[in-house]
């Protein structure tokens, strides 16, 4: 069995939906903090998710952003367009085809339309 197979075999079923709690920690306005954190386990990593904010007697999330992932995703995009144009302009080039048949071609529409 390969490396990845035994990894996954040891992983929990839902090795992604376990949420850690952090230490509640309280603000200089009163407010109380609790992080949260998605866990992690063989090739999963942990990351942040967010944060729970109580402040009087009320209760907030505040989502966190993975500026990384976000990074890479806009990144895939800029290559998958830079190659979606170039695979574009080598099959039929915005220049005019000035091959010798081209070149008749074109001798031929002027000529029609004299």
């Amino acid at each position: 069995m390969t490396i990845i197979g035994r990894s996954v075999r040891r992983l929990e079923p839902n090795a992604q939906d376990i949420r850690v709690f952090g230490e509640p920690y309280e603000a200089a306005d009163g407010s109380t903090i609790i992080t949260v954190t998605r866990g992690g386990g063989g090739p999963f990593t942990a990351g942040p998710m967010g944060i729970f904010v109580v402040h009087d007697g009320k209760v907030t999330w505040e989502a966190a952003l993975d500026k990384t992932r976000l990074g890479l995703f806009a990144e895939f995009v800029g290559l998958a367009a830079t190659v979606i144009v170039t695979l574009t302009l080598l099959r039929r080039p915005p220049w005019p085809d000035v091959s010798a048949a081209g070149m008749r071609a074109m001798r031929g529409l002027k000529t029609a339309w004299s």
